[in-house]
């Protein structure tokens, strides 16, 4: 979109506002202070009250006017939300506005209705897409229910996306992308034990895992991504010497893909391969996208260089999903000291893969 006359009238991206208790409501209210030109036409999915709370910290921390909150009864009418207001899509039932910093039940049932709420909106069509503020593990696990089976959002957004399809959970399989201006990487494997995440190093798996990079980055890029590998083990397994999961189950994997026309090279050995697809000082990387073995392998890269900047995109789903690349920092929440620039980095990325 070119100008901000066409971003007032497409249809609006949502923005979850997280765990009440968290930072999440205090980073938007400062995304839309801060950056009003990269927050037209979003709708926050959340509490009225809560909302309002967070204008307070971020007009006090920025020295600036407490910004209106709005609510916004239906998404149709999300336009009509005048300029320098936070409208809100009460997407949520609170009792009452939580204490900041504290873990609890209602405060996780309430994140994750607001997820539940937007991922259905998105899906049918309602809205572009949908950016989520944090939430905290311990209080989804804490709310019981259908919603304490959930490690995070990408599964949450798996569930419905399935629900949705009519299809089985196993036959909706998605990936976690995580990316900075200067690398991006895809986890074949996300929230388990690091045992668990070897043992889920398997052809299917990782040809899987190819298969939905090479998808997803085609439509962003207009173009096959060129993806670099990285090998589990360290050297990537130096000739079989460090480990056979590179020999019997990566390069097999990596050549299914190249047959399948996929632009794929490796593995490589995972402590250098981040640096070779890196891109910096203006110039590109090796690769487009780096795929890791497991979380960590993939995400301390990313995160090293600046959380600031970092996003987190859910691959393979029929709905557009993006997060700042932090958790609900409890200890500064309602301080003012909690940075928007991750989630403003998350909007921008949603819009550049809007379609």
């Amino acid at each position: 979109m070119n100008s901000l006359n066409n971003m007032t009238t497409a249809l609006p991206f949502l923005i979850t506002m997280g765990d009440a208790a968290g930072i999440g409501p205090e980073i938007i209210a400062k995304a839309f202070l801060e950056a009003p030109e990269v927050t037209v036409g979003c709708i926050v999915v959340g509490d009225v009250a809560v909302m309002r709370r967070a204008t307070l910290v971020a007009a006090t921390w920025h020295r600036r006017p407490v910004q209106a909150v709005a609510e916004v009864v239906s998404l149709a009418d999300g336009a009509s939300v005048p300029p320098n207001c936070i409208g809100v899509w009460q997407g949520c039932t609170l009792a009452a506005v939580p204490a900041y910093g504290q873990i609890s039940a209602e405060s996780g049932r309430a994140a994750a209705e607001c997820i539940v709420a937007a991922a259905r909106a998105v899906l049918s069509g309602q809205v572009r897409g949908m950016v989520t503020a944090p939430i905290h593990k311990e209080a989804l696990s804490a709310a019981g229910g259908e919603y304490a089976r959930f490690p995070g959002h990408t599964e949450m957004l798996q569930a419905q996306a399935a629900a949705f399809l009519g299809k089985p959970i196993a036959q909706v399989p998605v990936r976690m992308m995580l990316a900075n201006p200067e690398l991006k990487t895809v986890l074949v494997s996300i929230h388990v034990s690091l045992r668990e995440a070897i043992e889920a190093v398997r052809f299917e798996t990782v040809l899987e895992s190819l298969q939905i990079t090479h998808a997803a980055l085609s439509q962003v890029l207009g173009r096959a991504p060129k993806i670099g590998v990285a090998g589990l083990n360290p050297h990537a397994g130096e000739g079989g010497l460090f480990g056979r999961e590179e020999i019997e189950i990566i390069a097999p994997a990596i050549a299914a893909a190249q047959a399948a026309g996929i632009e794929v090279s490796g593995p490589f050995a995972p402590d250098t391969v981040f640096m070779r697809a890196r891109a910096k000082d203006g110039h590109a990387g090796e690769f487009d996208v780096v795929l890791a073995m497991y979380h960590d392998q993939g995400l301390i890269p990313v995160k090293y260089m600046g959380v600031e900047q970092g996003v987190n995109v859910t691959l393979g789903l029929p709905l557009l999903r993006t997060s700042p690349d932090h958790g609900t920092a409890f200890d500064i929440a309602g301080s003012g000291q909690a940075d928007a620039a991750s989630l403003l980095a998350a909007i921008r990325m949603a819009r550049s893969m809007a379609y």
